[in-house]
């Protein structure tokens, strides 16, 4: 059984920025509040992931790699629009950030996402760390896929 455990931030500024993304698209083939069914095209690679219900900052997940053209012919029959976002990777310390430029329908979104052995593991937040938004549901990329950031109009 795999355990993610995850806390997400916004990002107030380019600190981080340092060399290649990688390009991301992806999109939902089921997006309820029990679970959710996401196929990937991170780069040269795809993946299908399940995801479970969301219990404080964990949740079951379990991801498997697949052949890039059925990912690519599974995005056909996501609802859109399909999550299309620039990856980076910041080492800061002994942990890896992955920080998200979301791109199309969430162009301007900027979350940085740490993952955690325990829910109660100490982290230290880099200066470009903004406001935390672990909890708020609506930067759920599941969410994101059914209402984007560009017509939120807050934030």
């Amino acid at each position: 059984m795999g355990i993610e455990i995850e806390r997400k931030f916004l990002v107030k500024n380019d600190a981080w920025r340092a060399g290649k993304p990688t390009s991301f698209l992806q999109g939902y083939l089921s997006r309820d509040l029990k679970n959710t069914v996401r196929v990937r095209v991170a780069g040269e690679a795809a993946f299908l992931t399940v995801k479970g219900k969301t219990r404080g900052i964990s949740r079951l997940e379990y991801e498997y790699a697949i052949p890039v053209s059925d990912a690519r012919d599974m995005l056909k029959l996501c609802e859109g629009p399909l999550i299309e976002k620039n990856r980076w990777f910041c080492k800061v310390g002994n942990m890896t950030w992955e920080i998200d430029e979301f791109l199309g329908q969430n162009s301007g979104l900027i979350i940085a996402e740490i993952e955690l052995e325990r829910d109660d593991q100490h982290i230290d937040l880099p200066d470009w760390i903004g406001n935390e938004v672990t909890r708020d549901t609506r930067y759920f990329n599941s969410n994101l896929s059914k209402f984007p950031f560009s017509k939120w109009g807050i934030d």
